[in-house]
């Protein structure tokens, strides 16, 4: 049996399968391909979180980024971008280059660098699920690396301040959020009625922003306005993620349905011994069942007389 490809990522919250955007990409995208991927959320248990999120591990290789893990999956035959065109492939690479620029910082900022946000939702989540001791210092570091990421891509002259910065950045990933918005339209998806990796991306951009409970969320604010995005989210969610009724997803519930169709097998094998039992006892010499026609009273009394003195 093929040793499965197994992802590193960070764990499932708000609805959805991961909180983290780069990891939401991977996952969407082997979703779409039809990848069989085995989910590794990091924990308290996880060896170590020295190395970069997501982590695509196979035959002894080692895969980082969506975009490098991504292209490692098409070479493995998993392409969701097998039927675009090569006018859909260079619109593909611009707006993830767009996403990149003027939306990533913004979420930065919405989740690690504001006070309200990172103090209330990002740091007690991440916190919760890293070992000890690095729950103490882990959630500040990535802080501390979104702020820098953010002052040395956006803090050009003449910005200097952070407020200054951040005024700019929430312009920029507002206008791409339209931007998305308006491409999308009234279709399902990006490209027609199949997704392909754009939607991964703007799954994994926008999800965390659409389903966080967040108390300081401009951003997100402006997304709920913007409600084909929502309703694109939403149906990805329920279509490749959702658990089923019975508390399963998709792929748990085939092995559910594998395990009912044997228990079924099993119980009519043994309803049909069962039946064969019965039929050879009834051919079988059979003693009448003794039947008293006393009263209790009466059975009381004549066990008593026949009881010695």
């Amino acid at each position: 049996m093929a040793t499965p490809m197994e992802l590193i990522c960070w764990g499932s919250d708000w609805g959805l399968p991961s909180v983290h955007t780069d990891s939401l990409i991977v996952m969407a995208y082997a979703r779409f391909s039809g990848a069989q991927l085995k989910v590794l959320p990091i924990d308290l248990t996880w060896r170590t979180l020295t190395g970069t999120v997501p982590a695509l591990e196979f035959d002894g290789t080692t895969v980082t980024e969506p975009v490098h893990i991504l292209s490692y999956l098409r070479k493995q035959r998993y392409n969701a971008d097998y039927e675009l065109t090569a006018k859909q492939g260079a619109d593909t690479l611009a707006f993830i280059a767009l996403l990149e620029e003027k939306l990533r910082p913004a979420l930065l900022h919405t989740f690690w660098v504001d006070v309200e946000n990172y103090s209330n939702v990002t740091r007690p989540w991440f916190a919760s699920r890293t070992p000890f001791p690095l729950n103490f210092f882990l959630p500040s570091r990535l802080s501390s690396e979104a702020l820098s990421r953010i002052m040395l891509t956006k803090g050009e002259p003449p910005l200097h301040s952070i407020s200054e910065v951040e005024a700019k950045i929430y312009s920029e990933a507002k206008e791409c959020l339209n931007l998305l918005s308006h491409r999308l339209g009234t279709s399902q998806y990006f490209f027609g009625n199949m997704p392909a990796s754009l939607d991964a991306f703007v799954f994994g951009y926008i999800a965390p922003l659409h389903k966080a409970d967040l108390p300081n969320g401009q951003l997100q604010v402006h997304l709920k306005q913007l409600t084909n995005l929502g309703q694109f989210c939403d149906a990805i969610i329920k279509t490749y993620f959702v658990e089923s009724a019975s508390g399963l997803s998709p792929a748990s519930q085939d092995a559910v349905d594998a395990n009912l169709q044997k228990l079924t097998q099993l119980v009519n094998k043994e309803s049909n011994l069962i039946e064969k039992m019965d039929d050879n006892l009834r051919s079988s010499p059979q003693h009448r069942p003794r039947r008293s026609d006393l009263k209790p009273s009466l059975i009381s009394e004549e066990r008593n007389s026949s009881m010695p003195a």
